[in-house]
């Protein structure tokens, strides 16, 4: 089956991580746009492609799907463009939306995306998130792990994490514990700064209870040096723990059923931005395995859409110093 994708924003993570891999796939047409227009006219040169000088005339061309890799801080501005000029499926980075940037994600933020994807339902748009945190090596060995060995429910959840990877931490959350069901935040006086994603922002430290009983604590900060681990997760079942360190760096396994700790790293020629850009081409992979099949896509709009609740929420917790019931104070 063909596919013509439109490359929709051509900026560092574009070129970096998705052309690469979809310049590599059969039968695959590319298009692109950008705010810059030279921006897509390099991407061109160097991966092949047509270029579009609009949202319009990416939408003439009929794309199977959009990839909307802009900025967040634009993200949803051009996305109702293409919802409204009739695309048929739309592939987001993350987070969803962020007017401000990731590290300071707002409540508005939320509200905006929901209206976003209602929207997209209206106009029988599929959305799509990139989550790409998912499809590391330890991440899906972890999940394997967890049901082949019956670890059970999971009991307690902690996480420290650079706010590069902030949203991708939420996420990774949701996705072994489940849906959140309240959360409590406090941030520090302190601005910290990170060079590496220009970003200056206070910390801050969440608590929470998942819906099935679980709890947990994330703090968040950019003040975490980069060459250390941008994140570290830990989740306690109960028949066993996981421990998941950095960009596919390292996982911990303690079995109740053993009397040993197992470790699986990196091996010596791998780095791990080498890991951070095979697990790109995974989630492209199989979001693409789902355009041939003609199925659902591996992680919906819906999930970056809760992640944002989450976010909400913590914001929302901080402002008023109280504990927020996600689903009555932010429904998704």
């Amino acid at each position: 089956m063909s596919l013509k994708i439109a490359v929709v924003g051509t900026g560092p993570v574009a070129v970096g991580n998705y052309l690469p891999f979809l310049v590599r796939q059969p039968e695959v047409e590319l298009a692109y746009w950008n705010r810059t227009p030279s921006s897509a006219w390099e991407a061109a040169a160097k991966f092949g492609g047509k270029v579009c000088a609009d949202l319009r005339e990416i939408a003439a061309w009929a794309p199977t799907t959009a990839l909307v890799l802009v900025n967040e801080r634009a993200r949803k501005e051009v996305a109702m463009e293409l919802i409204e000029l009739g695309l048929p499926r739309l592939f987001f980075e993350k987070p969803l939306v962020a007017a401000a940037g990731q590290a300071n994600v707002s409540e508005q933020d939320f509200f905006d995306a929901k209206a976003l994807l209602t929207r997209a339902r209206e106009k029988g748009c599929e959305t799509a998130m990139v989550f790409n945190y998912r499809f590391f090596e330890h991440t899906v060995a972890a999940k394997r792990i967890v049901a082949d060995r019956h670890f059970g429910r999971v009991l307690t959840a902690s996480g420290f994490v650079h706010f590069a990877c902030w949203s991708h931490a939420i996420d990774l959350i949701r996705h072994f514990c489940g849906d959140l069901a309240e959360v409590s935040a406090l941030r520090s006086a302190a601005i910290r700064r990170s060079e590496e994603i220009k970003t200056d922002a206070a910390d801050v430290v969440a608590a929470f209870t998942t819906r099935d009983g679980a709890t947990g604590t994330l703090l968040g900060t950019a003040g975490a040096a980069w060459p250390h681990p941008l994140y570290e997760l830990i989740f306690n079942f109960e028949r066993g723990r996981l421990h998941l360190r950095d960009l596919d760096g390292a996982l911990e396994i303690y079995d109740a059923h053993g009397s040993f700790c197992e470790r699986r790293g990196l091996a010596p020629h791998r780095s791990r931005w080498d890991q951070y850009r095979d697990s790109f081409e995974k989630s492209l992979a199989a979001y693409l395995d789902s355009l041939r099949a003609g199925g659902p896509p591996p992680i919906s709009g819906r999930e970056g859409l809760a992640e944002l609740q989450i976010e909400a929420g913590l914001r929302r917790s901080i402002a008023e110093r109280r504990a927020i019931r996600l689903d009555e104070v932010f429904p998704l």
